[in-house]
């Protein structure tokens, strides 16, 4: 006999979970995210390469309920959001990857899209959330915009997933102090990692959506 209740099955995932998170030495609402992130993967393997950086929670929470905006670099990331959640908050989110002068600043520019639509939102992303699953070059351009730019958005979370530029990205975040942050180490994440880490942020709040809803 399967569990056919949605929240039921979530539950008993979470304890599944739970004993992968001890010794972690994670407070509670890092355990939050790490649980959905392992739930999101279905991969235990992602509990020990999760890093937070100590300011996020305080700043995520503060920054959604101020009702800011999100910058994705992906369709995926951005329609896997609970939207209905989200908007209470009030805030919006952007994703250029398929716009045309995103298109036309990469062929100009032979960057990569994701590079372009990070650069076009430029100035707009000060005070604002990034989430990158999906693309290493998007996460090197963020960070080149906070570096020599002076672009300062509120929260980073940085977890693209790949061979190529992927682990040297994060690695990037990491040793950066000035902006909070969500990564993984290595090759790992993805788009639903990116996504499972905003939802987790956002049930902080209010985790009154009764089923789990996009």
């Amino acid at each position: 006999m399967f569990i056919k209740d949605p929240m039921a099955i979530e539950d008993r995932s979470m304890k599944i979970i739970a004993p992968h998170l001890e010794g972690l030495a994670l407070t509670d609402d890092e355990k939050i995210i790490c649980s959905r992130i392992v739930h999101a993967s279905g991969d235990v393997g992602y509990a020990p390469i999760v890093r937070i950086h100590p300011d996020l929670i305080d700043v995520a929470k503060s920054t959604l309920s101020a009702g800011k905006n999100i910058f994705t670099d992906v369709e995926m990331v951005r329609r896997g959001i609970n939207i209905r959640t989200f908007r209470k908050f009030g805030g919006e989110i952007f994703c250029k990857i398929s716009d045309v002068d995103t298109r036309e600043l990469a062929k100009r520019e032979g960057i990569t899209r994701s590079m372009a639509a990070m650069r076009i939102f430029g100035k707009r992303l000060d005070g604002q959330i990034i989430a990158i699953g999906n693309a290493p070059t998007a996460l090197f351009e963020v960070l080149r915009l906070v570096r020599d730019e002076n672009i300062r958005p509120a929260i980073i979370i940085g977890v693209p997933v790949g061979f190529v530029g992927a682990a040297e990205a994060k690695s990037q975040l990491i040793a950066q102090r000035e902006i909070p942050y969500v990564t993984v180490v290595g090759t790992k994440g993805g788009s639903s990692i990116a996504v499972a880490t905003v939802n987790a942020l956002l049930y902080m709040l209010d985790n009154s959506r009764g089923l789990i809803e996009k």
